[in-house]
C-alpha cells in the first residue's frame, strides 16, 4: 500500500512538472485610455502577421479562451477576406454590421535571439554521495553532460483595443513578451489569458 501512494504521489509531482514546464514565460505591459468607459461584450480579434498559418489558430485559439470566459469573440477570417486591404473605414463598417463593440488587434514586432553557453555538468560518484573516503579515491568526477550553447528566442507583440465610443487612439495597448513558444495556439491562449485578467482589473468587461 506504501509503495503505490509513493508511486502516485511521485507521478502527481512528475505531471505538475510537466505541465508547468509546458508554458512559455510571457509579460504584459498594458496602458488604459481613462477616457474609455465601455464595457467589453464582443470583440472582433484580428492578428496582423505576415504569414496567415500563424493568423489562423493564433486567432482561433484567443477566440475559444474569451469565449470560454463568457466573452464573446468572432475571428477577423470569419468577417474579413486576407487577400484583400481595408481601410479603417471599412474594418469598422464590418465590425459594426456584426454588433461587436470592440475590435483587438495583435501586431508582430519582431523576435530577439540570445545565445548562452551551457558549461559541461559533473557528479562526483560514491565519494559525492558518501563525502569521500574510500569510494572517492576510485570514483572521481564524471561528466554527466557535455557544454553546449542555447539560444533564447523572445517574440515582441502589441496588442490594441479599439471600441466604438473612441475614433482616436485606442481604448488599451499591450506590449506582450512571450519566450521560446513552441505553439502558435498554445501561446495565443496564455496570451489571451494574460490579456482576460487585465482587462478584468481594469473593469473592462460587461457582467
Amino acid at each position: 500500500m506504501k509503495k503505490s501512494t509513493l508511486n502516485f504521489g511521485i507521478m502527481a509531482i512528475l505531471g505538475a512538472a510537466f505541465l508547468c514546464s509546458c508554458a512559455s514565460p510571457i509579460t504584459l505591459t498594458s496602458w488604459k485610455n481613462q477616457k474609455e468607459d465601455t464595457k467589453i461584450s464582443k470583440v472582433v480579434v484580428i492578428a496582423m502577421f505576415n504569414k496567415l498559418e500563424y493568423v489562423k489558430p493564433f486567432e482561433q485559439a484567443t477566440s475559444t479562451f474569451f469565449k470560454s470566459q463568457g466573452l464573446k469573440c468572432l475571428e477577423s477570417l470569419d468577417i474579413l477576406n486576407p487577400t484583400v486591404k481595408y481601410t479603417a473605414d471599412q474594418i469598422r463598417q464590418k465590425v459594426d454590421s456584426i454588433g461587436a463593440d470592440a475590435v483587438l488587434v495583435v501586431k508582430y514586432k519582431g523576435t530577439d535571439k540570445e545565445a548562452t553557453y551551457v558549461p559541461a555538468t559533473y557528479y562526483g560518484g560514491f565519494g559525492g554521495y558518501w563525502g569521500g573516503g574510500f569510494y572517492g579515491g576510485y570514483y572521481g568526477g564524471v561528466v554527466a553532460s557535455s557544454g553546449y550553447w542555447s539560444t533564447t528566442s523572445t517574440i515582441n507583440l502589441s496588442a490594441y483595443l479599439y471600441t466604438s465610443t473612441i475614433r482616436d487612439g485606442a481604448a488599451w495597448t499591450g506590449d506582450i513578451t512571450i519566450t521560446d513558444p513552441k505553439y502558435v495556439d498554445q501561446a495565443a491562449t496564455q496570451i489571451a489569458q494574460n490579456i482576460y485578467t487585465d482587462w478584468q482589473k481594469n473593469n473592462m468587461l460587461k457582467k
